[in-house]
């Protein structure tokens, strides 16, 4: 793919794209104001992908991963602090500041160890990758299905050469 086509495609993504959440049914209950926290950060991260060329998911939407999963199971130790850090930073950043409302500070976390850290980079990067699986496929799907739709249209309208 042509490295501009990419970028559009990126971009494109960045509005159609769905958000990935854990499996459950926990998706529909994502508080209002993370979905265009969410967009907002994809524009950042492609905005900064055109320098450094690397890409990855957004603080935003491992939170909303990060919140359904904690709705699903119980997480680790690791794993809360993971949530609680990431969800401290996408909050504090998208809050309106005329809400009131903060971080409470007896579960504020500042920040994570290299470990913990890893596995968040690691989330988010393969949150990335699903969203880009899910657009390439729904992408071939569409391929697919306009290809079926002109083979159909053109056997009807090629006449048939013997008719019995």
């Amino acid at each position: 793919m042509v490295k501009e086509d990419k970028w559009i495609d990126e971009l494109v993504g960045v509005f159609s794209d769905p958000i990935i959440v854990m499996p459950g049914g926990w998706g529909d209950t994502l508080p209002d104001w993370i979905r265009p926290a969410i967009t907002q950060e994809r524009l950042i991260a492609n905005m900064e992908a055109a320098k450094t060329g690397v890409m990855t998911g957004t603080d935003a939407e491992a939170c909303a991963y990060l919140y359904t999963a904690s709705l699903e199971a119980p997480m680790d130790h690791d794993w809360s602090q993971i949530y609680l850090y990431i969800a401290g930073k996408v909050y504090e950043r998208h809050r309106t500041k005329d809400s009131g409302v903060s971080m409470p500070e007896d579960i504020k976390v500042d920040k994570l160890d290299r470990n913990q850290m890893d596995d968040l980079n690691h989330l988010k990067a393969w949150l990335y990758d699903r969203r880009v699986k899910n657009r390439k496929g729904k992408d071939q799907a569409e391929r697919r299905q306009k290809k079926e739709e002109e083979a159909a249209e053109k056997k009807a309208l090629q006449p048939a050469m013997f008719d019995f």
